[in-house]
């Protein structure tokens, strides 16, 4: 569980707490919930990758109606999160991965849009994300890109509270990141400050996409530059896909951060959304109650509540010492395969190979502690621990023969 307050002590921690998804199916969302409420987390947004046509082939056709059947799918993880008190945030990118972009002049488009939008909403669904993060700017003028970005967002967020007066609206802008100081983005800044609906809330990554540290400064920056309420979007633990994990606590945030910002939404690891319950636990330890959080402590209760017995929780200490994370490890982006990089740099000089076979042999016992120790469960964990050690062991013969 997150730390506790003191009594009397006042309450410092994010308003909104959660996590999304990345490309999750239906089932990964429902298992995930009942984890988010025993945490403390009260959020809980969909992937707009999970909406697209097909979220493998990243074929995006939003014009289309969804599915019946996914429908129903999607209509059951509203209700779990009802169910648990858990706030179920509905978001869609019309442009990104599309074949046929969102255009802001055609009428059909926003009726196609909105039709999502107003499904979810019939459901009892309060909170919803336009997302138009990564998307293909077509050589469009910030300004210009803005204004026609925040006439959509202004016309869904009105639509949406003229049918419920307690609907919210999280816009994920182009530029999600920075401090409100660069100069590249200012005229799009510059329209959301002025035209973008006061209701709005923002996603913001902190000063770049994948921000090693986020400060109360650098969030004030920001925010005092947009002018709107904001929520911190951390990209971690993400992996994006990549055959890696990051499994190490959340480190690098500013324990002031809830003074500034309205909320703190995790990014999560794909297939990999079990094991990824080490380091959300951390985030959501965090999120809850952030001047008491220790990093090193909250991966360790993390571990105990993951693990039932003494080698279970042996076997994810050593795992989470291989897969450190990117934040421990102080590299931006979502790619790096430690295993594979820590053997490369230990055996790049003969001098290496005891360190170097030492790191294949934990590596070898954790493989084997996964499989002993916990049947039926982390098939992707395992699957990718797995297809890193067939790696290794080819390296390290290639390095230094076959190892005695």
């Amino acid at each position: 569980m997150p730390t506790p307050y003191r009594k009397g002590q006042a309450f410092s921690g994010f308003k909104l707490r959660g996590i999304k998804g990345w490309g999750w199916t239906p089932e990964q969302y429902l298992a995930e919930i009942p984890v988010l409420a025993k945490y403390r987390m009260n959020f809980l947004m969909n992937c707009y990758l999970s909406m697209y046509t097909d979220p493998e082939k990243y074929i995006n056709n939003w014009w289309e109606p969804i599915p019946g059947s996914k429908r129903a799918q999607y209509e059951k993880v509203v209700k779990s999160c009802q169910k648990h008190g858990i706030q179920f945030c509905f978001a869609l990118n019309p442009q990104l991965s599309s074949s046929r972009p969102y255009d802001y002049s055609r009428p059909d488009d926003y009726a196609a849009l909105w039709a999502h939008y107003r499904w979810m909403q019939g459901l009892g669904v309060k909170w919803f994300s336009l997302s138009l993060d990564d998307i293909d700017t077509h050589g469009t003028a910030p300004g210009r890109l803005a204004e026609e970005q925040v006439g959509l967002a202004n016309r869904l967020v009105h639509e949406l509270q003229d049918h419920d007066p307690e609907a919210k609206l999280i816009f994920c802008p182009t530029y999600y990141w920075g401090i409100g100081t660069e100069s590249e983005p200012g005229p799009y800044w510059d329209v959301l400050a002025k035209q973008l609906d006061s209701q709005v809330i923002l996603f913001w990554t902190g000063p770049s996409v994948y921000s090693l540290t986020v400060t109360r400064a650098q969030a004030k920056g920001f925010k005092d530059r947009v002018r709107h309420e904001v929520v911190l979007w951390d990209n971690y633990p993400v992996n994006d896909r990549n055959a890696t994990m990051h499994l190490g606590p959340l480190v690098g945030r500013d324990p002031e951060l809830p003074s500034v910002l309205d909320g703190y939404m995790s990014n999560p690891m794909a297939h990999e959304s079990e094991i990824n319950r080490l380091p959300l636990i951390t985030c959501a330890d965090f999120a809850y109650n952030p001047q008491a959080y220790d990093p090193d402590r909250s991966i360790g209760q993390s571990i105990l509540d993951t693990g039932t017995t003494r080698a279970q929780r042996q076997t994810l200490r050593d795992l989470v010492s291989l897969y450190p994370g990117r934040l421990r490890r102080r590299v931006e982006g979502s790619q790096t395969q430690w295993p594979v990089e820590d053997f490369r740099l230990l055996s790049s000089s003969h001098s290496g190979r005891d360190r170097a076979l030492q790191l294949l042999r934990k590596l070898e016992s954790v493989d084997a502690g996964l499989k002993a120790y916990f049947p039926g469960r982390f098939a992707p964990c395992k699957s990718l621990v797995d297809a890193h050690l067939a790696r290794l062991k080819k390296e390290f013969a290639a390095a230094f023969g076959q190892p005695r």
